[in-house]
């Protein structure tokens, strides 16, 4: 029996990741929350060139990256911290399934932000404290800072693979323009 839609690999395929990155930064948030009183710092961990690049801590953020919306009312939050991001994902979703225009490492990265997406959700639904960050790197005062702040796994997944689908796009973009400037024939 023949079904009227076919299910695509090359749409599917990706997803893999996207199961990855929840599962590994859900693992890494349990362990940081159930071994480690909050604002507790660790030692560095890599210590290049004798500093103190990276550091463990355990801190929440009960907003958005970067703290962004510390001075709202908390009647506001959920809508802004849960429900925009649940339909902006759930609109990620539909058109990664709908389009045809993403290349195979295209649909990696839309997997990647899908992944860390659900992950930094799942906290601001189950974690009423706020979203567990963890990793601490130095940052030499560029911008500024001393250090960036602190972040999780989510967030280095959605940032690596949003940054990837950006240049890709900016690329895949660059080669559609020089094709279509060709001389006559």
């Amino acid at each position: 029996m023949k079904s009227g839609k076919k299910i695509d690999k090359e749409k599917i395929m990706p997803l893999i990741l996207t199961g990855i990155v929840v599962i590994i930064d859900q693992i890494t948030k349990a362990i940081i929350a159930n071994n480690s009183p909050i604002n507790t710092i660790y030692p560095p961990i890599v210590n290049v060139f004798n500093n103190d690049f990276l550091h463990i801590i355990h801190v929440r953020n009960p907003n958005i990256a970067f703290s962004i919306g510390r001075g709202l009312p908390d009647t506001i939050k959920p809508v802004l911290f849960v429900a925009l991001p649940l339909l902006v994902l759930g609109f990620l979703v539909w058109y990664y399934f709908r389009s045809n225009d993403f290349t195979k490492l295209q649909r990696w990265a839309v997997a990647g932000i899908l992944g860390g997406g659900i992950g930094n959700i799942a906290d601001r639904i189950f974690r009423p404290e706020g979203v567990v960050d963890f990793i601490s790197v130095k940052f030499y005062g560029i911008f500024g800072l001393e250090r960036w702040p602190t972040f999780n796994v989510a967030d280095s997944a959605v940032v690596v693979c949003c940054l990837l689908l950006f240049f890709t796009i900016i690329i895949s973009g660059k080669k559609k323009d020089v094709e279509v400037v060709r001389p006559d024939e």
